[in-house]
């Protein structure tokens, strides 16, 4: 077991706000190697010969697969060993994974590396969730995790202008490189200089009761995750058998290795819910944590897929070039984004006050307004066309969309906060990592690898008829998640008073 620092009420605000800054530094990190792809579109589907559906795959389920499943395991050592160490060891693995990404020499190269990115930051959040929920209070931390959030779009801005001035200049190995050694040079710094604090140190007194009560449950309450578990690795077998019959016995059912993939997933989730049965046990029975994780993926489904496949629109619908999309684009996520996450997480600290419904009420409310934000963003020439003869200049147009597209990129990543931090009152202190990865397992399983392929699938399927254009096609047809997202947060917010752990 970790031997952990003194208890976060001892610590002085300084070195908490020092920690924060840290982990804000490694997310910034974790989001700029996971989307580098999306501004390197354009050039790897010329060096490799893709399709936009073969596209969404490389950069969904290649990273997907395996960051959402392998996180279970890693939080569950999280809950028992060093935060620190698991981070410090997942920085330095999804930095060289990423650094191997620019000497792939084939689709297949660059998709194992893309999943070994994935491998490494599986360990990058769920503990830094825990860390920054033993270092802030109740009170405070809607707004830290708020401001941990940042890293996500400082790390879009960071991925997108530096990884496409790099592919521009000196071409997209050289991008994949430079960002991977990057993380490298950080990973001492958060070694050596962010402590493990005391697990529950900022935590109402009775937290530590329920703790004691829960380690003293007879044998019986793991019951729910076992059952879960035995479910997805009967899937798995399943699959992998219907891959054999495929494969030896001539059943036509499709390409056998998409079961032997399936099915392999299948286990390792199985696996990892048998690792987490404990904390899966609390979570599975609570209405709320499924209405929040399935509404914060609905969400995802948009919000990842429209990052990723953005800079290619621009591209393709603006006439811009790779350098000026990455100047554009990142400007719209670095600006948009930090003032959504923040207002969000301030927003739902200062209403929960009066109601505990109010941390999945403010994304809800903010997805409803997120989706005719982005039609009406995608198409400045009409809009702008309105007031002026012909539509304007298309610098005009330019700075119309860059505006509007300001409003549903913050809306869309205003959940960050406010969810994160209802997450982390659904269990105990001492469960909190596992409880945070078993969330994003199903964030990020349907909203990396549904999202990032759906575009890029909706955009094979309607070039027949649009061509160049599908691609603003295929992001119209996706908002109608931010819709379903909205429908599951309003429901959340009338059950999670009654799933509260203080």
């Amino acid at each position: 077991m970790t031997t952990e620092a003194q208890t976060a009420e001892g610590v002085r605000p300084a070195y908490r706000f020092y920690v924060l800054a840290v982990l804000v530094l490694i997310y910034m990190l974790n989001f700029l190697d996971r989307q580098i792809i999306g501004i390197l579109a354009a050039p790897l589907k010329a060096e490799f010969g893709l399709s936009d559906s073969q596209f969404g795959l490389l950069g969904g389920i290649a990273f997907a697969s395996v960051y959402s499943t392998l996180a279970i395991p890693l939080a569950w050592l999280a809950d028992r060993y060093s935060r620190v160490w698991i981070m410090t060891g997942a920085l330095a693995v999804w930095s060289g994974f990423t650094a191997l990404c620019g000497m792939a020499g084939s689709f297949t190269q660059l998709f194992l590396c893309r999943m070994g990115v994935g491998v490494g930051e599986a360990g990058g959040v769920a503990p830094a969730y825990s860390l920054i929920s033993d270092y802030f209070p109740p009170h405070q931390r809607a707004r830290a995790l708020a401001v941990f959030a940042f890293g996500i779009p400082l790390g879009m801005a960071a991925g997108t202008l530096v990884g496409g001035l790099l592919a521009a200049t000196y071409g997209w190995r050289t991008a994949f490189i430079v960002v991977g050694l990057l993380g490298l040079l950080v990973a001492p710094l958060l070694r050596l200089t962010v402590r493990d604090p005391k697990r529950g140190g900022t935590d109402a007194v009775k937290t530590q009761a329920q703790i004691e009560a829960l380690a003293a449950a007879p044998a019986g309450s793991d019951k729910a995750g076992k059952i879960a578990a035995q479910i997805m690795l009967g899937i798995g077998a399943s699959a992998l058998i219907l891959a054999a019959l495929v494969q030896f016995a001539g059943l036509k059912l499709g390409n056998p290795l998409l079961f032997v993939f399936g099915g392999l997933l299948a286990v390792v989730i199985g696996v990892s819910l048998m690792v987490a049965r404990r904390t899966a046990s609390v979570v599975i029975p609570k209405r709320s944590f499924w209405l929040l994780a399935l509404g914060a993926a609905s969400s995802s489904v948009c919000g990842y897929g429209v990052a990723g496949w953005l800079p290619l629109f621009f591209m393709r619908s603006f006439n811009l070039t790779l350098a000026q999309t990455s100047w554009y684009y990142s400007g719209i996520a670095l600006i948009g984004g930090i003032l959504g996450i923040w207002m969000g997480g301030a927003i739902a600290d200062k209403l929960s006050k009066r109601g505990k419904g109010a941390y999945p009420l403010v994304p809800a409310i903010a997805f409803l307004i997120s989706a005719p934000c982005f039609i009406l963003a995608m198409n400045s020439p009409w809009l702008i066309g309105l007031v002026l003869p012909g539509g304007g200049s298309h610098s005009q147009q330019l700075i119309l969309a860059f505006l509007i597209f300001l409003l549903p990129t913050g809306l869309n990543l205003a959940w960050l906060g406010p969810v994160s931090a209802a997450v982390q009152h659904l269990v105990p202190s001492a469960m909190r990592s596992t409880a945070s990865a078993l969330f994003l397992l199903i964030n990020n399983l349907l909203g990396i690898a549904v999202g990032f392929f759906y575009f890029g699938w909706m955009s094979d399927l309607l070039a027949p008829r649009f061509g160049d254009e599908s691609l603003r096609w295929a992001i119209y047809t996706g908002m109608g998640f931010y819709v379903l997202a909205a429908v599951l947060l309003f429901s959340a917010s009338r059950t999670l008073k009654r799933d509260w752990v203080d």
